[in-house]
């Protein structure tokens, strides 16, 4: 039996396609090594775009069932490496076709939007709920909103807004926000899924795409503020904010109890790493108001100084003051305005977690950009 040659092994390789991009592994730079030894053993290296691949039994089993296929192949080898974060840059370069990337408005020099991005170190913290309450209160301020719903395995930002079965209309090559019945404009992964149910199984590289198309291909408009709602933790998602955005500033969601803040120090100190400025911290949850006692007694059911611990590991940390901006109550009328697609500072404005919020949009819209780096659009002139 004759040994197999390289092109044989390359062309069923060649076959294989990555499960989640769906082309072969072959153009998209995810093969490293292919060697042939005089036994007819194949010992390869297939590189995934990211450690902890959920896919990578997928495609051991994909490469290995194609090679073995080969005539004269007596054994496949098999090695799953890592892209190293060049080649990553490559095969987004291969998933745009070449094409030129859509500048992000936002990152341009001279642009006025305030960004800020709503981050958190876990989920279940309210991250959500505060973004789009800060949302509504800022436009209740005579701004124009908008919001990307960044969190692109949870998306819950179109239903808390009332707009969850809404899609966005496509003009020439723009997709157009969804507005909705405050003034906020919003995208969001959810809306651009053919089916609601449909579930988001995306690694590095196509996160990485969703989030610069819904920043750069979709038409914002003159927009003073851009809230991002992202994922929880310190991913793909948060990193690429960073690498797009680095202007925009962040805000850490916590709630009071002391794991909640350990992880919430982590989120901040991501958006340090990338050049982002915080600009303080929401604590969400943060008491109950006793339904006998009235307002005056507070139930800590979540424990007490989380927000505050933040804040203050993440000042001292930066070298620069990371305030509290506000913390807000447990309050039925939250959740259920979240449900109901109302949110809280729309639906029940007087309530005291709605009061907060709209507190902490008024400090965070009241916040000056600054001029660092911007062009000006000034000439020099000679002396005569």
């Amino acid at each position: 039996m004759s040994t197999p040659t390289l092109e044989q092994v390359n062309a069923a390789l060649a076959t294989v396609n990555d499960p989640e991009i769906k082309r072969p592994i072959t153009d998209l730079g995810m093969v490293d090594t292919v060697e042939i030894d005089d036994a007819g053993v194949v010992h390869l290296t297939v590189l995934l775009t990211v450690a902890g691949c959920p896919l990578k039994d997928t495609i051991n089993r994909d490469v290995t069932a194609a090679v073995t296929r080969v005539p004269g192949v007596t054994g496949v080898d098999l090695q799953l490496g890592v892209m190293t974060a060049e080649q990553r840059a490559g095969l987004q370069e291969v998933l745009r076709d070449g094409q030129a990337q859509r500048e992000i408005p936002f990152a341009q020099p001279g642009n006025l939007t305030k960004v800020f991005a709503i981050a958190s170190g876990k989920g279940g913290v309210g991250k959500s709920s505060v973004t789009v309450n800060l949302a509504l209160a800022m436009a209740k301020l005579g701004l124009k909103v908008g919001v990307v719903d960044a969190d692109i395995y949870g998306h819950s930002v179109p239903a808390m807004l009332g707009v969850a079965d809404s899609r966005p209309t496509q003009v020439e090559d723009l997709i157009m926000p969804v507005p909705t019945p405050s003034g906020v404009s919003v995208i969001s992964i959810g809306m651009l899924k053919p089916r609601r149910d449909q579930v988001v199984a995306w690694r590095g590289p196509m996160l990485d795409r969703a989030l610069v198309q819904m920043l750069a291909d979709v038409y914002w408009g003159d927009i003073d503020v851009l809230l991002l709602d992202l994922p929880p933790g310190t991913g793909d998602v948060a990193i690429s904010l960073g690498q797009h955005l680095p202007g925009a500033e962040v805000v850490v969601v916590t709630t009071p109890q002391e794991a909640a803040a350990e992880v919430a120090e982590r989120a901040g100190t991501m958006a340090s790493m990338m050049h982002q400025r915080v600009a303080g911290v929401v604590e969400n949850m943060s008491f109950l108001a006793c339904p006998h006692c009235g307002p005056e007694h507070q139930i800590e059911i979540f424990g007490s100084g989380g927000g505050d611990r933040v804040a203050a590991t993440l000042s001292e940390r930066f070298g620069y003051s990371v305030p509290v901006l506000g913390r807000v109550p447990l309050d039925t009328s939250l959740r259920e305005g979240g449900d109901a697609g109302k949110p809280i500072v729309d639906s029940d404005p007087t309530a005291p977690a709605a009061t907060v919020l709209t507190e902490v949009a008024g400090q965070l819209s009241g916040r000056s950009r600054g001029l660092a780096g911007m062009q000006l659009g000034l000439t020099p002139t000679s002396k005569f």
